[in-house]
């Protein structure tokens, strides 16, 4: 019997539901597709042809065995490898989960908080490295190996989403100075370490910091913040408060400060900081010797009469927890910690005097946009232009002038729109003025609903699932 022969058989013995189940995943994967803009693609139509129809690629051998375990270790195996491939498209094209992990944005969003982040907000990435396992970002546990492959590498390619990124919005993205990281410490990132430490201090001590590694693009570690500056925009920050374009923006409703304060007499209960709502991480008490005393009355605090000192307390509170302190008549005294500095603010050799309460000013880089190459300017986008626009070659000279790809430059015009991220939190939280510009092909989604939250302070079955956070809005001053 011919090929043809033999092709045209398979395909009139095919039952009907293998036809409406083919024509179903088709339709399906042409949409995808078309929304991929990859035309070339659609050649793996055959592939799902072969599949549901002619069946001559024998990916079901298994089942034909003889072999019981042959056939039990494969049917294992056979929907594990469906159910990655699943996920892998899932969590590529249309959201994954993601954990809260530190408390930048509380109490908008709370330490323990699992949720849904939706990549169609802005459109899905595709992926930049596509050989990776999806269950994890860059590591696999326990083994501490690698979970991705440097080869291949795609460019950037973002698909139509729903939107762009407003300010305001909570966004998830790739942390941008985590291009390059040391194993060992994190925190602070590489190029802070770098500009207190220098870099030969860095890599060559292996038992303090570990090694020094490279992670693409869309492997490096997600970070969740606010997007408070936008494309294009100038952002400074006075006494706390953000200024876009010369105008003053609204604070989120739980937008929070470190502050001070002390009761009259004695000290707050478990039932005192439930109410308040603040986590045992953040409830610090200020040690106070008898030297500090004449610090403590310059402040305003209480020393009593047998010159003992009532706990200090130093805690980050929302304007509403304020209130609720400040009408509270064992409180003696409140008042927030001014802002000072123990790592360097971006960006550096500008920065200086800069605190993260008065900030600034910055432009924010846009797609398109030119500026002019002088020192300054060179100091606060040279990362943009070197690590994420991929112009390597890129220096400036002792004399002032930048060089790009091997060429004077006087001017230059960005590839890519930039987003400037705080955190709602905002005396605790390594953000755009630490460490500079989100690029927009480090944005990953936008989060959606809180699936679920655990609170760490207590045991899961006293209290330990926050229940009134289950599918809580995940973005709630938009």
């Amino acid at each position: 019997m011919s090929f043809t022969d033999d092709l045209l058989r398979r395909i009139k013995e095919t039952k009907t539901t293998r036809w409406i189940r083919f024509t179903i995943v088709a339709l399906i994967f042409i949409a995808w597709v078309a929304w991929l803009g990859s035309w070339w693609v659609l050649i793996f139509l055959l592939l799902l042809f072969d599949i549901y129809i002619t069946g001559y690629i024998p990916l079901t051998w298994w089942k034909k065995s003889k072999n019981k375990t042959v056939k039990s270790v494969m049917s294992w195996v056979d929907a594990i490898v469906y159910a990655l491939v699943l996920v892998y498209f899932v969590f590529t094209f249309v959201g994954q989960n993601y954990q809260i992990p530190s408390s930048s944005l509380e109490k908008s969003l709370l330490v323990g908080d699992y949720l849904w982040v939706n990549k169609m907000a802005y459109g899905p990435r595709v992926p930049m490295t596509p050989v990776h396992f999806p269950l994890v970002q860059n590591t696999f546990p326990i083994i501490n190996t690698k979970s991705y492959t440097d080869f291949p590498q795609w460019k950037y390619k973002r698909l139509k989403g729903f939107g762009k990124v407003e300010r305001g919005d909570i966004v998830v993205f790739n942390f941008p100075a985590g291009d390059t990281v040391t194993t060992k410490v994190t925190n602070p990132d590489y190029y802070t370490l770098v500009t207190m430490l220098g870099r030969f201090a860095v890599h060559n001590n292996k038992e303090q910091f570990g090694d020094v590694i490279y992670r693409p693009v869309d492997r490096r570690e997600n970070y969740v913040k606010r997007a408070v500056g936008l494309p294009g925009e100038r952002i400074k920050i006075v006494d706390g408060v953000i200024y876009i374009d010369g105008m003053a923006q609204p604070q989120p409703e739980n937008v929070q400060f470190n502050y001070f304060f002390q009761l009259n007499n004695g000290a707050l209960t478990e039932k005192d900081w439930e109410e308040l709502g603040i986590s045992v991480a953040d409830r610090n008490i200020v040690p106070v010797d008898r030297g500090d005393v004449q610090s403590v009355v310059a402040n305003g605090f209480t020393i009593l009469p047998d010159g003992t000192v009532p706990p200090i307390y130093a805690s980050p509170l929302t304007p509403a927890m304020v209130e609720k302190l400040e009408a509270d008549k064992r409180v003696a005294n409140i008042m927030q910690v001014p802002a000072t500095e123990q790592v360097p603010l971006f960006p550096a050799g500008v920065s200086e005097g800069w605190t993260r309460a008065d900030y600034g000013e910055l432009w924010i880089p846009k797609k398109g946009a030119t500026i002019e190459l002088t020192p300054r300017a060179w100091a606060i986008y040279n990362r943009c232009i070197r690590n994420y626009e991929g112009h390597n070659d890129a220096y400036i000279d002792n004399n002032g002038t930048v060089y790009i790809d091997g060429k004077p430059a006087k001017t230059y015009t960005f590839d890519m729109d930039y987003y400037f991220m705080m955190g709602d939190n905002r005396d605790n939280s390594a953000d755009s003025r630490y460490w500079g510009f989100v690029p927009e092909d480090h944005i990953v989604g936008k989060p959606w609903k809180v699936l679920v939250s655990f609170d760490k302070d207590k045991s899961l079955f006293n209290g330990g699932i926050r229940w009134n956070r289950v599918l809580k809005n995940a973005n709630p001053d938009k």
